[in-house]
């Protein structure tokens, strides 16, 4: 967040959703019991893909519709507002990620919220589970910072990255 603010000028407005947020709201939805009582029936020796898709779909959905408490959605409005964000146009992605997910955001900034947790739900894809099997033998995911950015989703500049310090 510090590296975005001496960038005023360059980049555009920002906020950093640090990953203990989405820890906390993994918790507080009970969402790793759910998810691991969803999934059980995978078995990552002899995968069966077509329950797999089936499961990635409902494990997307009971993400997306898990609530955060309203002690959470009030800290992330706040923020929003602090950020300049609570209005207008915002992508959400991950640092380093190409997926993004866009939102007109209204005050007090319901919109960015459900961006966020659409961007999260794509951890639960067929495509990221069958990869996070595939590469570690478990769905086991650990959480990750969120970048909330001023604007439609443009082209990364890599140039310009590297000239801010990003990695």
């Amino acid at each position: 967040t510090h590296r975005l603010a001496a960038h005023l000028l360059r980049v555009p407005a920002a906020m950093l959703v640090p990953a203990a947020f989405e820890e906390e709201f993994y918790r507080r939805a009970n969402l790793p019991e759910q998810l691991a009582r969803l999934l059980a029936p995978l078995n990552p020796a002899r995968l069966d893909e077509d329950l797999l898709e089936d499961l990635a779909g409902r494990a997307q959905t009971l993400v997306r519709t898990s609530a955060l408490l309203d002690d959470a959605v009030q800290l992330f409005y706040r923020a929003l507002g602090n950020a300049g964000l609570s209005a207008g146009e915002v992508h959400v992605r991950r640092p380093g990620e190409p997926a993004v997910e866009a939102a007109n955001v209204t005050p007090p900034g319901t919109a960015a919220v459900h961006a966020v947790k659409r961007l999260w739900a794509r951890d639960w894809t067929f495509g990221a589970l069958l990869a996070r099997l595939d590469d570690t033998g478990s769905i086991a995911l650990e959480a990750r910072p969120t970048l909330l950015l001023a604007g439609a989703p443009g082209t990364p500049d890599a140039g310009l990255a590297a000239e801010l310090g990003a990695e």
